[in-house]
This record gives structure tokens, C-alpha cells and sequence, in this order.
């Protein structure tokens, strides 16, 4: 099994904060797109129709 060493993990990703940046804006706007596709979806979703308004009103307990 490997061990990774706290410092050697930092110190690498210490010396490039600008690719850190853009990773994590690109993220976010995935992240964004993500949600607005999710709304369209959900949006689309055509809503069931209405039933009647005799149905439902009782229960049928013989079995």
C-alpha cells in the first residue's frame, strides 16, 4: 500500500493557483448548466390529467 505525504500533496498543489481557479470556475458553470437542464427536464414533465369528480369519492371494503 502507498502513502501519500501530506507536504508533497500540498506543496504540488500550492504551486499552480491559477489552474486551480479555472478548474474551480469551470466547475461552477458545469455545475450551473447542470441546473438549468435539470429545470428544463423537470419543466417538461406534462402534468396528469384531471379525473373526473365522481372518482375517488368512495371505497369499495368487500374484498
Amino acid at each position: 500500500m502507498d502513502f501519500v505525504d501530506v507536504n508533497s500533496v500540498a506543496a504540488a498543489t500550492s504551486q499552480n493557483p491559477v489552474g486551480d481557479a479555472v478548474g474551480i470556475l469551470t466547475l461552477k458553470k458545469a455545475i450551473q448548466i447542470q441546473g438549468q437542464l435539470a429545470m428544463q427536464l423537470i419543466d417538461a414533465i406534462p402534468m396528469p390529467p384531471a379525473n373526473p369528480p365522481h372518482l375517488g369519492q368512495g371505497v369499495d371494503t368487500r374484498a
